[in-house]
């Protein structure tokens, strides 16, 4: 199957899934792809170790420059991350659809949660980071990282099975993940629909609009293929939706006291996720104007 077709099969598949109503709903969707998770990034970088170091491995940078060169290189590496955590913000959605009261507030559980999830979070990327880094140095793969990495070097030392399982969990993570993020996409157009004709959006509408997303996706998918070439930029833009809006929404509902230590703090934290945010996308930008693009439409590889 070329790749078109199976970003075809990964969209159709999608698609059945996001059939389910709402985010309570996709909950053991959620468990599952947290489960695919800890298994491909154990799987990773267990291998990684247990092959040991590459022949010929070195940990020089791989782009030289002065140092200017080398601060707006790691800025652009922290917007990728950025990117990569774009969708963290889903957690208020969630909070929402929590029970609350005063007498059982629905962000003492959700806190819990996310220490949680997040302490599992670096539990499964550091270790991918740091055995990553000491097994490939710089011959890790431009493109795919740890995960191309294993094919690369190892698709003669390991099982074809264990290779086939992390890729399986891979996708399945993915999919998983496309239902978590495209629910509150999903959700706001029911509402406006329901605002604007005082009803409920009925079953079919519903269908069609969960379809019509997921194949605007396929179609973005196929058609802009070099959109992970602009991951730094895009995360940069997106910066501020994590860093600064969060800080100036507090600061609107709750209105505190002028000069007050909360109202300080929050113009200080949304101010800086907005200058962090100029300095991450200017970063971006010189990267790609140094490195290039290579724009290649409807021609995923």
């Amino acid at each position: 199957m070329t790749t078109v077709e199976w970003y075809l099969v990964f969209t159709c598949v999608a698609v059945v899934l996001s059939q389910l109503p709402n985010l309570n709903s996709i909950a053991g969707v959620s468990l599952i792809g947290a489960v695919t998770a800890v298994g491909y990034c154990t799987s990773i970088w267990v291998i990684s170790v247990a092959q040991g170091t590459l022949p010929g491995v070195n940990y020089n940078p791989v782009r030289g420059g002065n140092n200017v060169e080398k601060t707006l290189g790691v800025l652009n590496a922290f917007g990728i991350i950025a990117f990569a955590f774009r969708g963290h913000n889903l957690i208020l959605e969630i909070q929402a659809t929590m029970p609350s009261s005063d007498k059982h507030p629905s962000h003492v559980p959700m806190w819990k949660g996310v220490k949680i999830a997040y302490t599992l979070i670096a539990a499964c990327l550091f270790p991918v980071a740091i055995a990553g880094y000491w097994a490939y140095g710089q011959l890790i793969p431009a493109n795919g990282g740890m995960l191309t990495a294993l094919y690369q070097f190892h698709s003669h030392d390991i099982s074809r099975f264990v290779l086939a399982l992390t890729s399986f969990s891979v996708v399945v993570n993915c999919l998983c993940s496309f239902q978590i993020y495209s629910m509150p996409i999903f959700d706001d157009m029911e509402s406006k629909y329901t605002k604007k004709m005082n009803k409920p959006c009925p079953w079919w509408l519903r269908t069609s609009i969960r379809i019509f997303s997921g194949f605007v996706s396929f179609f973005v998918g196929v058609a802009t293929p070099f959109l992970a070439s602009l991951a730094g930029l895009i995360g940069g833009v997106a910066l501020p939706v994590t860093l600064a809006y969060p800080c100036f929404m507090w600061l609107k509902v709750k209105n505190p006291k002028k000069f007050s230590v909360m109202w300080c703090i929050n113009w200080f934290l949304g101010t800086f996720g907005i200058g962090l945010s100029g300095l991450l996308i200017g970063a971006s930008i010189y990267v790609i104007i140094e490195t290039g693009v290579k724009v290649s439409f409807f021609n995923p590889k």
